[in-house]
């Protein structure tokens, strides 16, 4: 949040304040962050159990900030826990006592052109001249059912329009594309780009568009509970009704007698079963593709760390362990680190080997879909991206 350290800068003297940018260390436990910066070690117990559990969320390599004085003593901290939330922890004046908080992440958000000229493809092209991955996947996702790609040639250009979230000044998250002009010799194609990232040559009208079926992907994962009542959604950042104030709730929560069997959404091996604070009893499974599934308030666990398990099999029971108002399943998945949704991934039902199995194996299952094509601000986007051309002056962010 740029404008705390703004603030401290008026309270304090300038010359004494610096701000220091870095990434947060591989397999690093915030204990050691603290002990690395001479934070006393009992403002752990400071803060909340309900917070506590937030500590283990901060992923490696993530950009964090901090503020110190010229004698390197830590004034505040930034520290990411999802995209939109981060750890706030800030030195208290004239003492040696820390305060904690959860915050939200404070982004600025601009609007960019960036002109890229083609030597192999575009990918590797706008990766090359613009410098940002996030970027180049973005325009390559946009332009390839809109053009044929194999077309371009040595010369050919790309202009586009996009926004893009910053922090603290750097690029962050995903960016937007929102038009782009495809020039190839003596032809030129415009193509809108949705908030999904598809790109498309005509506005309303129907169009046909090879979609992936999405049961491929979902038929992988079953739900936790055979009769599902969702009480809690996810949400990046929520009003805790406890804390009152905003916290992320890294899951959905599914409503349940105690003592209902827990099911395993999909086969893999247990990474965790055991107490872990204010979750209660935790079983945690690793599965294919990055993914990794969690459990929580279990009042009985029936699975042993280390020990595989298939979709389907019972993996403990519903209970009220830890922090809890009452029976339930706190259910988190996380893809490669990252919490995500769960209802975007859970399939129907948590069963072995069916049907959907077959489905499973297959890499790639797709099928035409019919929509009709409406983005808004794409006529807009088009005018603002012919007038960047007529500049002549990419204006892009690394």
């Amino acid at each position: 949040m740029k404008y705390i350290f703004i603030i401290s800068m008026i309270v304090m003297p300038l010359f004494a304040q610096k701000v220091i940018e870095s990434k947060w260390q591989e397999e690093q436990t915030f204990e050691e962050y603290l002990i690395s910066r001479n934070i006393p070690k009992d403002f752990i117990e400071s803060i909340s159990e309900e917070d506590q559990k937030f500590l283990s969320e901060i992923n490696k390599n993530d950009l964090i900030y901090e503020l110190k004085d010229d004698n390197n003593t830590l004034l505040q901290a930034l520290i990411p826990i999802s995209k939109v939330m981060q750890i706030h922890i800030a030195k208290q004046k004239d003492s040696k006592q820390y305060l904690f908080d959860i915050i939200p992440i404070e982004y600025t958000i601009g609007e960019y052109y960036a002109k890229v000229v083609i030597e192999n493809n575009p990918y590797t092209d706008t990766l090359q001249q613009v410098k940002n991955k996030n970027l180049a996947n973005r325009l390559s996702s946009s332009i390839k059912n809109a053009i044929d790609g194999k077309k371009l040639k040595k010369g050919d250009e790309i202009n586009f329009i996009y926004t893009q979230e910053k922090r603290m000044g750097n690029p962050v998250l995903m960016p937007d594309v929102k038009a782009v002009r495809v020039k190839m010799r003596d032809k030129e194609t415009f193509i809108y780009v949705d908030k999904d990232g598809d790109g498309y040559t005509k506005l309303g009208e129907s169009v046909a568009y090879q979609a992936r079926n999405k049961e491929s992907e979902s038929a992988k994962f079953g739900m936790p509970l055979r009769n599902i009542r969702i009480t809690s959604s996810f949400s990046y950042s929520r009003y805790h009704p406890i804390l009152k104030r905003n916290r992320p709730h890294h899951g959905t929560d599914f409503g349940a007698s105690k003592g209902t069997p827990l099911l395993a959404v999909h086969s893999g091996k247990i990474t965790y079963a055991s107490r872990m604070g204010t979750y209660g009893n935790v079983v945690k499974i690793k599965h294919s593709g990055g993914y990794e599934s969690l459990y929580a308030h279990q009042s009985r666990i029936a699975v042993k760390h280390g020990q595989r398990v298939k979709k389907g099999q019972v993996i403990g029971y519903v209970g009220s362990t830890g922090r809890s108002t009452g029976p339930h399943l706190h259910f988190g998945l996380q893809k490669n680190g990252r919490w995500i949704n769960p209802m975007d991934v859970l399939g129907k039902k948590s069963i072995g080997s069916t049907q959907l199995k077959n489905i499973t194996e297959k890499e790639d299952v797709k099928k035409i879909k019919y929509k009709t094509v409406n983005i808004k601000g794409a006529k807009m986007y088009k005018t603002k991206l012919l007038r960047a051309i007529k500049v002549k002056k990419p204006s892009f962010v690394w």
